[in-house]
């Protein structure tokens, strides 16, 4: 028969005993014999048996301490010798970090790295970073805090780094870089009102303002750039607008010069308010011009009070009050009742701590902030009127704010059904920051929509937003009113106790998925100053926003 070749199946397990004989896989007229006793339900079972053998050997639950540290230790230890492919093989993502190892020492020339580990919390290893910035021939070391955290992976169990760009540099995010060279962008020298230089170290909270500012006007307030490490944003960064960071300084380039709007006075007032609440951020304006005078958050990462996309609460029901006034609707003196729910395309609407009106007028449920007296109006609207009212008076949702630094301007969607019903008490798809409530403010207090800024328009000859229309001088006074009486005996009273001369006040709760308390808002007007102010998940706005407002207008300005 010639030489037959054996074909070898690779394989751990053991080859399949039938009656005694081994099955032999042979080529030609053996096929049979293959087809016999290597395939079929034999081979199924071996499969199943040997799937199940390995399923047996992949560890779960919770990671021990040994496994947190050796992960950690293996990640630090390779990272800081170099070993970037066996350090991104610690990871699960092991492709971007990867890239992100490799641009640590090819982009952001950091080398001599020593990272110290910290002491564990769980799963969470911190751990310190030194290094060594080094650009044509100037050399300045580096260092900074961080951190990572281990997960089991679920595929074999392994413990693995959970990679997260922050594990770099905690300034880092999906699809930013580090970059040493010489800066794009020259450095600027901000200036408050009076002539004062606007610092980080005398307004912590100015960070992202001051970062918007050399991105907007670095190349033209006649500055010459120098070389530093900056964090480059990605597409994703863009999209949110965070603007681009220096990290270090390796050579000063000269700075130019960029006036701002902002009152010292008040701008230090601010940062001592929000410093006092946690996830606080407060924005003042001058409703006459749109100059703004003061932008702090007790966060100085990231700037909500100009770029924050969050649901406004009831403070939105200045606007649904506009509307419904314009339109005829209802007035402030007028018989409203606010029923305790309001049944709308399936849902249930209730007002807070379930209250109710069973008789009062629309004033008394405007100061009361009684939800269901805005909601019942729903089925009188078109799905566009509160997105055309929010536009065309009050500015706000077209995307053309320039106020000098990046903001988002406020978004109200065209809803139907009962997310219709949810936006004109704040809710569904509005979203808001403190900026484009004080603006709201403010145009209630003049009449007229001023866009806000920061730097004059003078500056760079930029076009400033226009409101397609303005309100009636009856309308305003409507809204003038309902305000006035909130601040005086509504849910705004509290906090504006004491206040004097012609003011107005809104409170909001914003109810926000997963989180125990509502993001607690306030906004407020008091001569020819305006201010709004929110408090992430700290509770209702009267109570936790409004001293904040509050003490910022009864200063003046």
């Amino acid at each position: 028969m010639g030489n037959r070749r054996r074909v070898v199946e690779r394989r751990k397990t053991r080859p399949a005993v039938l009656g005694g004989t081994i099955a032999v896989v042979v080529v030609g007229a053996g096929f049979g014999a293959y087809a016999l006793f290597g395939g079929g339900a034999s081979a199924d079972d071996r499969a199943a048996t040997s799937a199940s053998a390995d399923q047996k050997h992949i560890k779960t639950g919770p990671l021990s301490a040994t496994e947190v540290k050796t992960a950690a230790q293996g990640f630090l230890t390779s990272w800081q010798q170099g070993k970037v492919t066996k350090a991104a093989a610690v990871t699960n993502d092991s492709a971007a970090a990867t890239t992100l190892l490799t641009g640590y020492t090819k982009d952001a020339h950091i080398t001599d790295v020593t990272l110290t580990e910290g002491t564990r919390s769980g799963d969470t290893v911190p751990f310190s970073v030194k290094g060594t910035v080094s650009y044509k021939g100037t050399t300045k070391p580096v260092a900074y805090d961080s951190s990572l955290t281990v997960v089991r992976n679920k595929a074999d169990g392994k413990p693995l780094v959970d990679w997260r760009p922050s594990i770099v540099h905690p300034d880092l995010k999906d699809g930013d870089t580090l970059v040493t060279g010489e800066s794009g962008t020259p450095p600027v020298k901000a200036y408050d009102r009076d002539g004062g230089e606007l610092t980080t170290a005398k307004y912590p909270s100015l960070g992202p303002v001051l970062d918007g500012l050399r991105e907007k006007y670095g190349k033209i307030a006649g500055g010459k750039a120098g070389v530093e490490l900056r964090v480059v944003r990605g597409k994703e960064s863009q999209k949110a607008k965070l603007s681009d960071k220096t990290l270090l300084e390796l050579s000063k380039g000269t700075p130019g010069k960029v006036d701002t709007t902002l009152s010292p006075t008040l701008q230090a007032a601010a940062e001592q308010q929000v410093a006092k609440k946690a996830k606080s951020s407060v924005v003042v304006m001058r409703p006459s011009t749109g100059e703004i005078l003061a932008a702090a958050n007790n966060s100085h990462t990231f700037n909500v009070a100009f770029q924050g996309s969050l649901a406004p609460g009831s403070t939105m029901k200045v606007v649904t009050s506009t509307m419904l006034f314009e339109k005829d609707l209802v007035h402030p003196n007028d018989s409203h009742p606010c029923p305790k729910t309001y049944k709308m395309a399936g849902w249930t609407f209730h007002n807070d701590d379930n209250s109710e009106i069973k008789k009062g007028t629309f004033k008394l449920a405007f100061g009361a902030s009684c939800n269901n007296a805005f909601i019942n109006f729903a089925p009188k609207l078109s799905n566009s009127d509160l997105t055309k009212e929010a536009q065309q008076v009050y500015g706000l949702g077209l995307n053309n704010w320039a106020i000098g630094v990046p903001s988002f301007d406020g978004s109200v969607p065209v809803q139907s059904g009962a997310q219709m019903g949810a936006s004109l008490i704040g809710q569904g798809g509005v979203r808001m920051n403190p900026l484009n409530m004080a603006s709201v403010s403010a145009t209630v207090a003049s009449g007229t929509f001023h866009q806000p800024y920061l730097v004059s328009p003078s500056v760079d000859h930029r076009t400033l937003a226009k409101a397609a229309r303005t309100m009636s001088s009856t309308t305003q006074a409507e809204l003038k009113d309902v305000m006035h009486y909130t601040a005086m005996y509504g849910t705004a009273a509290q906090a504006m106790a004491g206040m004097s001369g012609e003011y107005g006040a809104k409170t909001g709760s914003a109810e926000v998925d997963g989180q125990k308390k509502p993001n607690g808002w306030f906004t407020a007007y008091k001569g020819d100053l305006a201010a709004a102010g929110v408090v992430q998940a700290g509770g209702h706005g009267g109570d936790t926003a409004g001293p904040i407002v509050a003490a910022l207008l009864k200063m003046g300005g």
